[in-house]
């Protein structure tokens, strides 16, 4: 074919083949763009993500090789946007021709489902790789190359399989839609329309800013938690506070049926503005961060009470 308007690169995720994030690649691709949906095999995604990144990136080798100045956009579903963070880790020198890279539902703060299939890290099938953490990799990435989140939050804190919380990093423009469950949002026209928007101009979209507020820092102290992973906000309203912060701000957990400590992060109308889990290992490095963050805050509120000199 004559040299392509730019090259887009669909990925499915797992537990999929391409039928469905192809349609809508069709969908949101000009007729002159080249379009190529890699189809790594329903029984493959559950295995391991090393060898998925690999043939990801050897597509995309020769790709480069037979179009090495055409511009390249990026969509990938649920483990397919992890998969492509991964391979432009890799490629570095590739960040310059790319113009637009997409994450549709992608649990880049780590997969809840894989962490509760691995509790203990032990490394069980696709589990570690869905449950690792890749935000550091990710706003590093968005801070180069123009980055859309599309969440779905289909029941209230997720998209019936990835928490809307894991799908958020900073740096990149953030789109949640409601009543879209994750198999859908491969191929919903709703999903379309909003990747063509942000083609197109991207100004009204939600940018999130560095972290900056009060309430951005603890969420940033919850989030380096060892062995945190974001969580669904089931389980707040049936939560115990913990701890009152400043500005309004509470702590509250709440431990599941299987012994699973969670936290999360409350404002002043009771809205959660935060979610997140902690393996058995784990929970005592959860617990020594709520108490540094109590004792912080009743430190700052009884220096407030100090008449001034």
């Amino acid at each position: 074919m004559p040299n392509p308007t730019y090259i887009l690169y669909a990925q499915h995720g797992w537990a999929d083949i391409n039928s469905g994030i192809g349609e809508l690649a069709r969908t949101v691709a000009c007729p002159q763009a080249k379009v190529i949906v890699p189809n790594l095999g329903f029984v493959n995604t559950w295995i391991r993500i090393e060898p998925l990144i690999d043939r990801v990136e050897a597509i995309a080798h020769q790709t480069q090789t037979e179009y090495p100045d055409t511009p390249i956009r990026i969509v990938g579903h649920s483990m397919g946007g992890l998969i492509w963070l991964e391979v432009l880790a890799r490629h570095p020198e590739w960040w310059p021709q790319i113009e637009s890279l997409v994450l549709v539902a992608s649990p880049v703060g780590g997969a809840d489902l894989g962490r509760m299939f691995d509790p203990f890290e032990w490394g069980i099938g696709i589990a570690r790789d869905l449950g690792t953490n890749r935000r550091t990799l990710a706003e590093r990435i968005a801070a180069e190359i123009p980055t859309l989140i599309i969440a779905g939050d289909y029941d209230g804190g997720s998209d019936g399989v990835v928490p809307v919380e894991c799908t958020k990093f900073s740096q990149a423009s953030y789109v949640a839609v409601n009543n879209i469950n994750h198999g859908r949002m491969k191929q919903h026209p709703a999903v379309a329309e909003i990747i063509q928007q942000f083609w197109q101009n991207s100004d009204h979209l939600c940018v999130p800013q560095p972290i900056e507020t009060y309430c951005d820092r603890i969420i940033q102290q919850l989030q380096s938690i060892p062995g945190i992973t974001d969580a669904h906000y089931r389980g707040f309203d049936g939560s115990e506070h913990w701890a009152q912060l400043d500005e309004g701000l509470s702590l509250r957990t709440w431990q599941n049926r299987l012994g699973i400590h969670h936290v999360f992060l409350a404002n002043q109308s009771g809205d959660c503005l935060f979610a997140g889990f902690v393996g058995w290992p784990h929970t005592e490095a959860l617990y020594e961060t709520l108490w540094h963050l109590k004792q912080s805050a009743e430190s700052f509120a009884k220096r407030q009470e100090i008449p001034a000199q």
